[in-house]
């Protein structure tokens, strides 16, 4: 399925993102890899190589995803690559630990500045590209959480929500120009997705969940995504945990779904 095709991945430096780059260059894939951290990126180079990727098919492009007045110029590097863009990934994220009564109004801006906004701006660069070539797919990892609210978490909930909201709207806007849209859904993922996230202050929480520790591992992961789009599904819960079974809870039983978080948190 990835063949030849130009993909772009944001958040490549580390976790789901990192996975992901290294699975597609396995399938053949041609990539854009993103983030903020070069260093990281070209460690994430080396790896997708030893998969088997040649090294001019993998192109290291650093992106900061809240700056949205650099975003041009990079999608134009990115073009000159290659010419199109055949997959964008959406995959840029932080998340968020702090009661809300404790979380500055700042804090939340960040998580949806990141979370959201930026996806929503690179995408609005890619877009065009897309339709002039009539064909394309965009992919964002937003999370269980853009499902079902969790305790010290009510502004990662929040971006989550309005990422599945917004890109499943997408999805409806872009499919007469051959444009494939697709939301995942990961639940508890070993990332370092818990040490990365935000006190309500805005400073780093720095430590692992243990529900993150016990999580999938991250390559396996990977690959019921990758197995997600050659199947062509249009949203792709992956996740081995309880909190999987409350996708389906909340569907049938909403009042029970929410007593049990309330237990919880």
């Amino acid at each position: 399925m990835f063949q030849e095709k130009v993909v772009w991945i944001t958040g490549a430096s580390s976790g789901i993102g990192e996975a992901l780059a290294i699975e597609m260059a396995a399938d053949g894939a041609r990539l854009i890899l993103s983030a903020r951290r070069e260093a990281e990126l070209k460690r994430v180079k080396a790896a997708c190589v030893a998969s088997g990727a040649a090294a001019d098919d993998v192109f290291v492009l650093t992106l900061d995803v809240t700056d949205e007045a650099t975003m041009p110029d990079k999608v134009s590097e990115a073009c000159q690559k290659w010419d199109r863009i055949d997959m964008l990934m959406n995959n840029a994220g932080i998340s968020q630990r702090s009661l809300c009564v404790d979380t500055e109004m700042a804090t939340y801006r960040k998580l949806f500045d990141v979370d959201v906004f930026g996806q929503i701006a690179l995408t609005k660069q890619v877009l065009p590209i897309m339709i002039e070539q009539g064909s394309g797919h965009v992919a964002v990892t937003a999370s269980v959480a853009g499902k079902i609210g969790a305790a010290r978490r009510t502004g990662y909930c929040a971006a989550k929500h309005a990422m599945m909201g917004f890109f499943d709207a997408l999805r409806t806007e872009v499919a007469r120009h051959g444009i494939k849209v697709t939301t995942i859904t990961p639940g508890f993922i070993r990332t370092a997705v818990s040490e990365n996230a935000l006190n309500g202050d805005g400073s780093v929480f720095g430590e692992m969940d243990k529900n993150i520790a016990s999580g999938m591992d991250v390559t396996k992961c990977a690959k019921v995504i990758m197995q997600g789009f050659k199947k062509g599904k249009y949203e792709i819960p992956v996740g081995e945990g309880i909190e999987m079974k409350a996708l389906l809870i909340k569907r049938f039983f909403p009042n029970k779904l929410f007593k049990m978080v309330e237990k919880i948190g």
